[in-house]
């Protein structure tokens, strides 16, 4: 079942036949079409996933026009029953590699759904392992992408805690001693199939989830992995203690670090292939503890910081008031919380809008947890003397028009910052503060001048990310009017038109949550808070103008999501101080 060869290139022979037919179905401009293919083709990723991940077209629309164009039949995934379907119909290799799913076999012909049936690769390498010919049916890419997650999660799941079992549970754990050399008993560690099977399924599991960390911890007689997901750590699996060491080298191999090496801490990388056209990272900390290393492994997911500022949850004034920034010249923006708010994201949001071919960017962080083309990254490494200061300077002689610091921590770091945001370029960095008013006093407490300070600093937004409710089974609740006042809600507010939102759980969510939202204090600098800045005000003085000014209290911003039914109270009363 094949596309007419009439249509398979452009004028410029660069264009394949799922681009012509999007473009003959006015889905597409030609010059988007063309422009997509040549990414996709620079970053060795299929046409069909460049063209859904960077937004260009609809998963729904694509399918719909392929299911025309190459007149194959469109099914729904959402519609069928996944686990019902025939097992072992085609390699889960082939499967993950091509995003493919199979769905049943009639004779000699073998269904499958795809969301790219173009590709004669896959079709080809289909036929050479199962001696059948194939039938394309169409369903949406980002559901199959969906499905094929769940379900390679989902297989893995015969290396259960039964299989560990027969494989680990032994009276005496084996001990490698720390001056053991690699080729002295380490290589059995490393290599032992069932921990490499356990840590690929953690990794597919974690992923699939939607967790954000994984954390391997070690204790004298249990050992247990943990996902945070939605901001909330979650146990999922207790293996046997015996398997901590194999883990732990397993690990820091395919990371790059010293296995010989378990008294201090560590960082790497590491990557998993999730499919042919899906890479992701993983950014890898080890810690020395009492009863072995503990192991955190933070997902880092590149496309989070290309899903673009709407999808962030700023309300539109706040939103203005950040793009107006980051537009600017020169000057300094400063993101501020704890860590795991989401400031990272927001940075790389902010330099996804200013990376244009014109502009040069150079960021310095401790690591680099985001890869961005077009923006010139270092890593940060104190041991050899690369610290925050010393990029910064080296930054200066490159000619930067945007400069990313990915934390103020010292004096030295700050007044670099700020001169540089003086001279004509933009900065942006992240500070630790509770609010976007104690910013200005920490960055004084620093040793920052006041002048500097007033003259450099033109917006501060403090974040916080709280659970956002399952959409399919929140429902309204009734709480008291002194609860409501007593948690921050003005009386004019309470007038009967709106209701807040309870967390119930469904199949879907995890306990009634799913997701998470962004709380936002989005403060630009006036004039009058300048003043303030320069006769050495306090926070409490800078935080009465800017409320004065229109800007919300983290807390207000929260209660707003609340009135909105996008979280519960009790969620920003959990993450949001007043």
């Amino acid at each position: 079942m094949e596309f007419s060869d009439s249509i398979q290139f452009s004028s410029t022979g660069v264009l394949s036949g799922i681009g012509r037919a999007l473009v003959a179905a006015g889905n597409l401009e030609l010059k988007t079409a063309e422009a997509a293919y040549q990414r996709s083709k620079a970053s060795k990723k299929s046409y069909v996933a460049e063209l859904v991940d960077s937004g260009a077209v609809s998963s729904v629309a694509l399918a719909h026009t392929l299911s025309k164009a190459f007149i194959a039949p469109l099914l729904d995934l959402d519609a069928i029953d996944i686990a019902g379907l025939p097992p072992n119909l085609l390699d889960e290799k082939i499967c993950r590699d091509y995003q493919l799913l199979a769905l049943r076999k009639r004779q000699n012909t073998l269904v499958v759904a795809t969301a790219d049936p173009s590709n004669r690769e896959a079709a080809d390498k289909i036929k050479f392992a199962t001696q059948a010919t194939v039938e394309w049916v169409i369903v949406e890419f980002d559901k199959l992408f969906k499905v094929n997650s769940a379900r390679f999660a989902d297989q893995t799941e015969q290396f259960s805690t039964n299989f560990l079992d027969s494989e680990f549970q032994e009276e005496n754990p084996e001990i490698i001693n720390e001056g053991e050399n690699e080729s002295g008993g380490l290589d059995s560690e490393i290599e032992d199939a069932p921990v490499v099977r356990f840590l690929q399924k953690m990794l597919f599991d974690a992923y699939a989830m939607g967790a954000s960390d994984l954390h391997f911890e070690p204790y004298e007689f249990t050992y247990r992995v943990r996902f945070r997901i939605d901001g909330e750590l979650r146990e999922i699996n207790t293996p046997p203690v015996s398997i901590k060491e194999k883990l732990a080298s397993r690990i820091k191999v395919i990371s790059r670090m010293d296995i010989s090496e378990r008294r201090v801490p560590q960082d790497g990388r590491m990557k998993l292939k999730m499919s042919r056209d899906k890479t992701i990272d993983f950014r890898v900390s080890t810690l020395p503890t009492l009863f072995g290393e503990k192991i955190v492994i933070r997902i880092l997911d590149p496309s989070s910081a290309k899903l673009g500022i709407d999808a962030l949850g700023y309300e539109e004034q706040e939103k203005s008031r950040l793009l107006k920034a980051i537009e600017r010249p020169y000057g300094m923006v400063l993101v501020t919380g704890p860590t795991g708010s989401g400031k990272t994201v927001s940075l790389y949001t902010c330099l996804n809008l200013l990376n244009q071919p014109g502009v040069n960017i150079a960021t310095a962080e401790d690591p680099s947890e985001i890869n961005l083309p077009g923006v010139n990254q270092v890593n940060v490494n104190e041991k050899a003397g690369l610290t925050f200061a010393v990029a910064l300077k080296s930054f200066l002689r490159q000619d930067p028009d945007v400069i990313m610091v990915g934390e103020i921590r010292d004096l030295e770091t700050a007044d670099i910052s700020i001169k540089a945001a003086q001279t004509g370029h933009m900065v942006l960095s992240t500070l630790h503060t509770n609010d976007a008013p104690t910013t200005l006093t920490r960055l004084r407490n620093m040793g920052v001048a006041p002048f500097n300070i007033a003259s450099s600093v033109i917006l501060i937004t403090a974040q916080r990310l709280a659970r956002r409710l399952c959409a399919k089974c929140k429902v309204p609740t009734e709480l008291p009017e002194q609860t409501l006042l007593a948690a921050g809600f003005k009386a004019e507010q309470l007038d009967g038109s709106w209701k807040p939102y309870r967390p119930v759980g469904c199949a879907a969510c995890n306990s009634g949550y799913k997701g998470r939202v962004g709380i936002y204090q989005v403060m630009p600098i006036s004039e009058e808070i300048q003043r303030i800045i320069l006769r050495d005000g306090s926070s409490m003085d800078i935080a009465a103008q800017a409320e004065r000014e229109g800007v919300r209290s983290l807390r207000a911003s929260g209660l707003h999501k609340v009135k909105l039914g996008l979280t519960s109270l009790e969620e920003v009363l959990a993450v949001t101080n007043e």
